[in-house]
């Protein structure tokens, strides 16, 4: 209603000669849950509070930098030792950011749960009574990934439970995914009872699963570099002193070393035990003198760059996002700081993984020839729906959704008339037309590619207006990946 002029002059009326426009969400928002060093801002604990950061540099300023995991050492046999994770002692979490910010990560979320003082434990990832952990994310709207490294770090049962609540939290609020790590993920698979993908698919369950994507095997990384480690990582020293002493002996046994490179290896190996010697000094010392402690310090650098993939793929998903749109597959896409999968998949291992009898796709990571190591799958774990096999289409139908939901917001008690309902359709399709420009959605026209309706008599009845529902029928026609490349051939007949 226009004001009531009394006094004589000249006035002047603004009227908005356009609809609300629809703005896009953010799509590439990852929210991580584990343990770090701390968690502070200042003197504001941080503890089971989704924080945002937008660097790895933030990271470490208000969470701190990774464990100290120790391994245990042990005579074998079969391979001369064993490196054996000591419990309580190894976490996820910081090797997996600093892989997320080396493919493409941007801004996050981290949840931390704890220190690294108790080990991993299932009430702390998800603590439905206290509001903890994968809870905390209930009612922060940002975020548009799920990611838990450390779930792997579980016993099976509540790994799968986890994994099951991520799933059913990203369904519940219809505005994320969930970036899965198959159990064991590092194992060659064996195709029975106790093959690790076929457990993770009786794990996870059967619902939801259009809200969530799986990747398989783990990755061998170089995150994790050789100043980073010495013979502290080695939590039994006298194991670790009594095995380069017995190998000393068989290499001078054997004539494989000299007297004097025996007795430099055995002065070094006594100040092992030595509290106050100097830790890089003795490590760098025994690297040089002794063969087998560098083999060792080699195989425990290849143990703690054994990481599952979701933080990996978290990034991938924000580069692919950020350079082309949340329409285009994270697929065929090189990783940083990887130099293998644990497994070495062929095409008929993976025909299983990605057409699998039950739908339950799981996304390969190969290697390949001249090109590295690449994502080599973009389905959902709900690989029998035509309508939500790919993970790019189940994305960008949620950042369509959002969008739209968040701009429809302000006709919220808006007169439910014919002039709303001609602004609502308005600002939707000319959302949907910069989306289908930009590629998003498919059609040679903005009529193939979307259609909007609203109004009396076609999304709604009399009795929907007095009832107070506004009710608005979008359609669109989402770009779908090209999976499968077929090229066919056929000899012509040759013409004079």
């Amino acid at each position: 209603m226009s004001k009531v002029i009394a006094t004589p002059g000249v006035y002047i009326q603004e009227q908005n000669a356009f609809s609300s426009s629809v703005v896009s969400v953010p799509t590439a928002i990852p929210a991580f849950v584990g343990y770090t060093a701390k968690a502070m801002r200042g003197t504001k604990s941080l503890l089971n509070k989704p924080t945002r950061i937008g660097s790895l540099a933030e990271f470490v300023e208000f969470f701190g930098r990774g464990p100290k995991t120790t391994y245990t050492i042990e005579e074998d046999e079969a391979t001369r030792y064993k490196l054996s994770a000591d419990e309580g002692k190894e976490f996820y979490l910081f090797n997996s950011m600093r892989l997320f910010y080396a493919n493409g990560g941007g801004p996050c979320y981290i949840v931390s749960v704890g220190n690294y003082s108790d080990g991993v434990k299932a009430s702390d990832l998800n603590n439905v009574e206290t509001g903890g952990g994968l809870q905390s994310l209930l009612k922060e709207h940002e975020p548009t990934m799920t990611v838990i490294p450390d779930a792997v770090l579980l016993e099976k049962e509540d790994c799968n439970s986890l994994q099951q609540a991520m799933i059913s939290q990203a369904a519940k609020l219809m505005d994320r995914v969930a970036i899965l790590d198959v159990y064991d993920g590092y194992k060659d698979r064996t195709l029975d009872e106790e093959d690790v993908v076929n457990q993770f698919r009786e794990g996870v369950g059967n619902n939801f699963l259009n809200y969530a994507a799986a990747y398989y095997p783990w990755l061998n990384t170089t995150i994790v570099q050789a100043d980073e480690i010495n013979y502290t990582n080695i939590s039994n020293i006298d194991g670790l002193s009594a095995l380069l002493l017995k190998e000393a002996d068989s290499q001078l046994e054997a004539g494989l070393i000299p007297q004097k490179r025996h007795d430099e290896i055995k002065a070094v190996i006594e100040q092992l035990s030595d509290e106050e010697a100097d830790i890089d000094t003795v490590s760098n010392t025994l690297f040089a003198v002794s063969p087998t402690f560098k083999d060792i310090m080699k195989d425990l650098r290849l143990e703690m760059n054994l990481l599952p993939p979701s933080a990996c793929m978290a990034g991938i998903y924000s580069l692919v996002d950020s350079t082309v749109g949340v329409h285009q597959s994270p697929a065929n896409i090189s990783l940083s700081s990887v130099v293998s999968p644990s497994v070495n998949i062929n095409n008929e291992e993976q025909e299983d993984l990605n057409l699998p009898l039950n739908g339950k796709a799981l996304n390969a990571i190969r290697g390949f020839m001249g090109k590295g190591v690449l994502v080599w799958g973009a389905r959902t774990l709900d690989g029998n729906s035509q309508d939500w096999r790919y993970i790019s289409v189940r994305r960008t139908m949620i950042m369509l959704e959002q969008s739209i939901k968040i701009a429809s917001e302000t006709y919220v008690f808006a007169p439910n008339n014919s002039s709303t309902w001609a602004n609502v359709k308005a600002s939707i399709s000319n959302f949907l037309l910069n989306k289908w420009k930009e590629g998003a959605l498919v059609g040679a026209s903005p009529n193939q590619a979307f259609e909007v309706y609203i109004g009396l008599g076609v999304t709604m009845t009399p009795n929907d207006i007095l009832d107070g529902f506004m009710r608005v029928t979008v359609k669109v026609a989402v770009v779908r990946p090209a999976e499968f490349i077929v090229i066919t051939f056929q000899q012509k007949m040759q013409e004079a």
